[in-house]
């Protein structure tokens, strides 16, 4: 396949006034108002949305056409959290009704999107059929779906008749040699390829498909899974292909390899990235192109707002419970009116202290978790937080470069003190954690640690709160209260801490 570049190279898409200012956290004045009409309330294409607005998946489609080494789909594990994991699986039928349900009771539901627990496009009709239903009864619902791409291309056409206007693509490479170690076997033309050949048609077939799916306005995200020793290093070249050809977005996401999992890497002990790894190449990736770091590698029946799943509150059990499902369009949207009112307002507040720090000269950077339930506020307590949210600080802005898993710090009201060590050691590059509500024994472990326990900002919003404190930071090391080093924290001088 002779492989060309798409006209509007680079990280937008075309339209409008062909602004393609970059950044998953990126606002209306940023991109053309057709592209912020697709994104602003789409949570996995804004990361400034994802802490407002829910999605749901439906596993409406069981085949897959191709064999991934770090891939072992169960329909039955209700306790993971990772790509290709339902706990059900739905007919169109049923997914339309699901959808209805979800919908009516979770009102900042916005986006519906087909990823499995297979492939959504070596299921055509299950997913285009679900599509045409829920298009029906739910038509403010955004359409989107994720493939590896190997049946993308003729199916182009089809996804823009039925107004799916996200697309994401899973593509872990562009070298056929990097591939074979990733791929065991494709299936493609009704024949069963392997080795080198299956990569070689796997790459041609997904950046063509990204290229149609450019050249026919539709956002495409792209997927890579971060595999440390085999496509790493390779990834800054797949950035660089996916972005020449128009993708929006770039998701850099590290390999879940637990053996647990029975993937052929857990069983091989191949490892995942750290987090330190997988933010220096999402750091080396990020330049004009969208990065998004926000991503939790959702089941493939998730539902409610990232990182949360409330799949459990719609079996097919509960749904069938249900004589009548109200779907009442007009409190949908006075809903996320309200939501919408927060968010400028948090904007704002964001802008007033960026104002107060035009005055502050530093070239200081440091890292801050925040434990938060999401609404962009700090409103979770330490030890409830199953994740903290990482931003990076610096006179230029907050912007949020991760999230870190933990352990569970309470455990039915004690604390666990094996827990706290896994969570010092999740954010150990960061010089504060933002929480509503901390204990005094792991506040003082984490001073000890040489991390500042805040909770002084409880429920405030975290960028605005971020700003803040490192407004007072940068004058603390000023006067030499404290010491920054390079690692990012800082050296306690006469107990700053406690001040």
């Amino acid at each position: 396949m002779k492989q060309t570049l798409a006209d509007h190279q680079g990280c937008g898409t075309s339209g409008g006034s062909g602004k393609s200012s970059c950044g998953s956290s990126a606002g209306p004045a940023d991109m053309a108002p057709e592209i912020w009409e697709k994104v602003k309330n789409h949570p996995c294409y804004s990361e400034e949305a994802h802490h407002h607005y829910a999605r749901m998946h439906v596993a409406v489609a069981p085949a897959c056409n191709i064999q991934c080494n770090y891939c072992n789909r169960k329909y039955d594990c209700a306790n993971e959290s990772r790509p290709g994991v339902v706990s059900e699986k739905l007919t169109p039928e049923q997914a339309a009704r699901k959808v209805l349900a979800v919908a009516s009771t979770i009102p900042q539901m916005t986006v519906l999107g087909i990823a499995g627990p297979g492939d959504s496009l070596a299921n055509p009709a299950k997913t285009f059929e679900t599509f045409e239903r829920i298009s029906k009864v739910a038509p403010d619902i955004k359409l989107c779906l994720s493939t590896n791409g190997l049946a993308l291309p003729e199916l182009v056409p089809m996804i823009k008749n039925y107004n799916v206007d996200h697309v994401t693509i899973t593509i872990n490479m562009v070298d056929p040699e990097v591939g074979e170690q990733i791929y065991p076997w494709i299936f493609y033309k009704n024949k069963r390829w392997k080795g080198r050949d299956a990569a070689r048609i796997l790459t041609e077939r997904q950046l063509e498909g990204l290229e149609l799916l450019t050249s026919a306005g539709i956002l495409a995200k792209i997927n890579s899974v971060m595999i440390p020793g085999i496509n790493d290093q390779h990834l800054i070249e797949v950035n660089k292909a996916v972005k020449s050809r128009g993708a929006f977005l770039h998701n850099i996401m590290p390999l879940i390899s637990e053996a647990e999992h029975g993937t052929y890497f857990g069983l091989n002990g191949q490892r995942g990235p750290t987090a330190q790894e997988l933010k220096a190449l999402q750091d080396a990736c990020e330049g004009d192109m969208n990065m998004m770091r926000h991503c939790r590698q959702c089941r493939a029946d998730a539902v409610g707002l990232l990182g949360e799943d409330r799949s459990a509150e719609f079996t097919l059990e509960k749904l069938m419970e249900k004589t009548e499902i109200e779907y009442d369009l007009e409190a949908r949207k006075a809903y996320q009116e309200l939501v919408e009112a927060e968010r400028q307002d948090k904007v704002a507040a964001r802008e007033k202290e960026m104002a107060e720090m035009a005055s502050v000269e530093s070239d200081t950077k440091i890292l801050i978790a925040v434990a938060t339930k999401g609404g962009g506020r700090i409103n979770e307590h330490f030890g409830h937080a199953k994740e903290f949210q990482i931003y990076e600080v610096s006179t230029a802005g907050a912007k949020f470069v991760g999230h870190r898993r933990v352990d569970l710090y309470c455990q039915g009201g004690y604390g666990e003190e094996e827990g706290l060590d896994t969570i010092i050691r999740a954010i150990n590059d960061c010089t504060a954690v933002f929480v509503a509500k901390i204990g005094g024994c792991p506040k003082n472990d984490l001073q000890a640690a040489g991390i500042d326990p805040v909770d002084a900002y409880a429920f405030e919003y975290i960028e605005q709160s971020a700003l803040a404190y490192f407004k007072d930071y940068v004058a603390r090391v000023e006067s030499g209260e404290l010491v920054h080093t390079a690692r990012g924290d800082a050296q306690i001088r006469q107990g700053a801490f406690a001040a």
